[in-house]
């Protein structure tokens, strides 16, 4: 009985164990069918659903852009010869891993018209053989975990195009533009140069940069996994707009012999340095700005930081003798003298309690105001000017230009010293009549005088003619109205007085055959570089022709000549400059004789 029921109980456990053992499976079951569910659900999501953003990001992965850069503007001179351009040059590039990805690679071979398999280093072995470089160095150029990185440098369209041809997995190339100066020195710190950024750092190629930089464009295409593009994918591409052209007024010719000039003359004098100065009278045009030392655009680093830029608008000088024409057109606008008038000059003039003397030695003398320009008297000058009050001689400095910026589209201008009227002292009171005690750029300077040659109308230089659009529209620069600043009269009687300094005075060095010409020396102490006195001399010779109708002015400007300051002249240079300019654009020779008021009276 006992044995039966412990048969029974075995019975009925196995039944239970039996019945749990189902019910796990069930259960088990359902998890796997509820996980199988969701896995399916996630297929259908993935290739119904959300087909298109996994398409995205497939294109995305294999989507590349490139810049495709604009070509920096040119710059151009007044024919049209190129100062400043931008070539297309190419950058050969690889990713690393790409190229890693195929030891070996098919490359269709256009001559027997099939599929030629090359190795890896077969393919870079042909790449070095194009690029004339050593198989090592390219190889290990190629080589490492990178996806970007140089194999060379700046090289050719027509190298670029063979690279292309050899279908090198993983090797690319970029478009870059390199900036080349094809005349050299010539008008270097009127051009200046680009810094490693593109943009320019001095000269034209700073003022004029935001017009010169074009706008970058783009290629957008899709790339397979073996590193070449996929020919069937769209290609979208934004073209670059260049940067416009910008024409100078600078005439090349006479920049290159202006440049040569003044570098002789510094050689001559042994000079810190010099600067020639050419404008068109009639426009305010600069057809050269030439100064000694000018640097190699393509080789700025060559040059001292010293020569970089231009001394003409940059460095300033006291004028001396030049800036008596502004005294003597302030006293003739003001109705006071004429070039006629007499003058009873002493040996030395005294007034309160300054004396000035002259370069030369003379007694008592019966000059006329023409006389005293002629030969550059101080004590004339002095007993003239003074006539003007304190604030006139300050007003027909300041309307002459000096003291403030002509605004010439060159960086780095001065505007030169000029102090109030009220802060002069005994003595710069006088001496600002004949050109001390100011400061004027050479630029300034030469402006003085256009405004002389011009009726008496000061006008802005101009050193920009045209700007040319990528499209070809043209925008040329209008001229400026100017300022009136002497009449009409005043200005053909100071030309007079400018034309008796070359006809009259002792300074014989001037002389153009067939034309009337005038001007006027300058001769200044130079402030020591120190701010402590001075040291040394400044000489200056700014001059204008034809004088029956001026149309040039040329000035010149050398700092510390050494030696005696009386052998110093600029009489040759501007004869020879002023020469090749009448003779460039075919000036004709004057027709009328000069009429010349005495130079002493009775």
């Amino acid at each position: 009985m006992a044995e039966e029921n412990t048969k029974a109980n075995r019975g009925a456990t196995a039944h239970q164990l039996n019945k749990v053992g189902r019910g796990r499976m069930r259960i088990g079951f359902v998890i796997m069918l509820a996980f199988l569910l969701v896995i399916a659900g996630k297929l259908v999501m993935i290739q119904g659903m959300d087909v298109g953003n996994m398409a995205e990001a497939a294109e995305h992965q294999r989507t590349v852009e490139q810049v495709l850069p604009a070509v920096r503007g040119k710059i151009v001179d007044a024919n049209g010869k190129v100062l400043a351009e931008s070539i297309m040059r190419y950058d050969i590039t690889v990713s690393q891993v790409n190229s890693a990805l195929f030891p070996k690679y098919d490359h269709y071979d256009t001559v027997s018209g099939t599929d030629v398999q090359y190795t890896r280093d077969e393919g870079l072995q042909q790449l070095a053989d194009v690029l004339g470089m050593n198989f090592a160095t390219v190889k290990k150029n190629a080589t490492g975990t990178k996806n970007f990185n140089y194999i060379v440098r700046d090289v050719s369209p027509a190298v670029e195009a063979k690279v292309a041809a050899l279908g090198v997995p993983g090797i690319y190339s970029e478009a870059v533009t390199k900036r080349v100066y094809p005349l050299g020195e010539v008008g270097g710190p009127i051009v200046g140069f680009l810094g490693a950024d593109g943009k320019g750092l001095a000269g034209i190629e700073q003022t004029m940069n935001a017009k010169l930089t074009g706008t970058d464009g783009s290629r957008t295409y899709q790339m397979g996994k073996n590193g070449i593009i996929i020919p069937t994918a769209p290609v979208k591409t934004v073209p670059a707009v260049d940067g416009q052209t910008v024409k100078l007024t600078i005439n090349e010719d006479i920049q290159y012999y202006a440049q040569q000039a003044a570098q002789q003359q510094k050689q001559q004098y042994s000079a810190d340095w010099a600067s020639i100065t050419v404008l068109e009278a009639k426009t305010g045009k600069v057809i050269a700005i030439a100064d000694s030392d000018s640097y190699d655009p393509n080789n700025p680093g060559a040059s001292q930081t010293k020569n970089i830029g231009s001394r003409t608008v940059s460095s300033v000088v006291e004028p001396g003798s030049t800036d008596k024409i502004i005294t003597a057109s302030g006293v003739m606008q003001e109705g006071l003298f004429t070039p006629s008038s007499h003058f009873l000059v002493p040996p030395t003039l005294t007034i309160d309690g300054q004396t000035f003397d002259d370069s030369f030695v003379h007694g008592t003398e019966q000059r006329t105001l023409a006389g005293i320009i002629a030969d550059s008297m101080n004590t004339g000058t002095v007993m003239a000017g003074s006539k003007l009050t304190m604030q006139q001689r300050y007003d027909y400095l300041r309307k002459f230009g000096v003291g403030q910026k002509t605004g010439i589209d060159l960086p780095g201008e001065s505007p030169g010293i000029l102090a109030d009227w009220r802060n002069w002292d005994g003595r710069q009171r006088y001496t600002v009549l004949f050109g001390q005690g100011v400061a004027q750029t050479p630029l300034q300077t030469a402006f003085v005088f256009q405004t002389v040659a011009n009726d008496g109308v000061r006008l802005p230089p101009q050193i920009i003619d045209s700007v040319t659009a990528a499209d070809g529209k043209v925008d040329t620069v209008k001229q400026a109205s100017g300022i009136k600043v002497i009449s009409p009269k005043t200005a053909q009687q100071a030309r007079d007085l400018l034309e008796g300094v070359v006809t009259m005075s002792h300074y014989n060095a001037i002389g153009i055959p067939g034309y009337r010409v005038g001007g006027k020396t300058g001769t200044s102490e130079a402030p020591a570089d120190n701010g402590v006195g001075f040291d040394g001399y400044t000489s200056s010779f700014i001059g204008m022709a034809p004088m029956d109708d001026p149309q040039y002015v040329v000035a010149i400007t050398v700092q510390r000549p050494k030696g005696s300051i009386y052998g110093v002249t600029q009489g040759a240079t501007f004869n020879q400059v002023m020469g090749q300019v009448l003779r460039t654009f075919n000036v004709p020779p004057s027709t009328t004789p000069s009429v010349m008021p005495p130079k002493f009276y009775k």
